[in-house]
């Protein structure tokens, strides 16, 4: 029931945000606002963000086949880093457009410009309330996404009061240049982590070495090897090792199998495949190094 009120206030936050990007576009246009069009660059980030927020969602829910055995998770993933690919284009023409309009100002229709950033803010504030709340990480994370919009919204307010009573444009190119920075560091940290995942790199969220010291501190294990670990989307971590143990008993290795995967499940590891070895086996294994 949770679920179905998260996708139904996130398919609401998309159609809001979808539809303020393509008025911001419009109106930016229209204004001659440069942080106008800089905020719709913000705005479509938002969108994407959203939309991978409810895809993960509707991928969680899917079953694995036989072809694609962990699902279609990293589907959010190759989403993202086309999204960041296209957030650098944006962001380098906003650039390019400032750099023109310190040279040569350009006419800026401020009530305007007024008019769809203070509708922009009212659309911003009305999606943060209705994600504010959520435990899910998705969630959270375009919560805040939308919360910063909100800010940016803000600011362009501002420059459109200061150009209406001082008639100096120059505002709007200067806030234009810094949304567009915000915009490419964002970009940037999207790509960066886009690639981290789909290298299959330790989540960055998690301390490796903490994490084997953690697990053979659990009574009953020996030691830890050839540990993988790994991120299979945005909020789905995996882990697979083999575990040293004196324990011969199976039943017992079933419960200290237990133990582990619960410690694990409170990094998000929710996918993790262990390997028991007892002590029979590791002298077996000085034997097979020996004889070669």
């Amino acid at each position: 029931m949770e679920d179905q009120v998260t996708e139904k206030y996130l398919k609401i936050a998309i159609a809001l945000t979808s539809f303020y990007f393509i008025v911001e576009v419009i109106g930016g246009l229209f204004s001659g606002s440069l942080s106008l069009l800089g905020d719709a660059g913000h705005m479509l980030r938002d969108v994407f963000s959203l939309f991978i927020t409810l895809g993960a969602i509707r991928i969680a829910k899917r079953l694995p086949s036989k072809t694609k055995t962990f699902g279609y998770h990293r589907v959010e993933i190759l989403a993202a880093f086309i999204n960041g690919l296209l957030l650098v284009g944006i962001s380098g023409w906003i650039f390019w457009e400032a750099i023109k309009r310190f040279i040569e100002p350009v006419p800026v229709k401020s009530p305007l410009m007024f008019s769809v950033a203070f509708i922009g803010l009212i659309v911003n504030l009305y999606v943060a309330l209705k994600l504010h709340g959520s435990d899910d990480l998705n969630i959270r994370a375009a919560f805040l996404h939308v919360l910063t919009d909100a800010l940016a919204s803000l600011a362009v307010i501002f420059a459109s009061v200061w150009i209406f009573f001082t008639g100096k444009t120059i505002a709007d190119p200067i806030l234009g240049g810094v949304i567009a920075m915000f915009v490419l560091f964002s970009a940037f940290t999207v790509i960066r982590d886009s690639i981290n995942i789909l290298l299959e790199a330790a989540p960055k969220d998690i301390d490796f070495d903490s994490l084997v010291k953690d697990i053979e501190k659990i009574d009953g294990v020996e030691g830890i090897h050839d540990v993988h670990l790994w991120s299979l989307c945005s909020n789905l971590n995996a882990m697979d090792a083999h575990i040293f143990t004196s324990i011969s008993d199976m039943e017992k290795i079933e419960y200290l199998k237990a133990k582990i995967k619960k410690k694990l499940e409170t990094l998000n590891i929710k996918h993790s495949t262990l390997e028991f070895e007892c002590e029979e086996c590791l002298q077996k294994r000085k034997v097979e190094k020996m004889e070669h």
